[in-house]
């Protein structure tokens, strides 16, 4: 299945903006967050398609896998 994975701010440093990808059926965002080699405690959030997912959530084939850091300031 193709997936696009979109990295956004510090997780782009050293990475990729936005690339598109294959990977097997039954993939899920946690599978990716640890190829992608994101520490899992500086996630903020994780969107398939624009809504919020959990790291267990599997992915389909045209979906787009948004992944921001977590946000910091006061």
């Amino acid at each position: 299945m193709v997936v696009t994975i979109k990295l956004f701010a510090t997780f782009r440093t050293g990475r990729f903006g936005q690339e598109t990808r294959e990977y097997a059926a039954g993939t899920t965002v946690g599978d990716i967050l640890n190829e992608l080699n994101l520490p899992l405690d500086e996630i903020g959030a994780t969107l398939i398609n624009h809504i919020h997912v959990e790291e267990d959530q599997a992915l389909k084939d045209g979906d787009m896998l948004s992944i921001f850091p977590l946000v910091g300031g006061g």
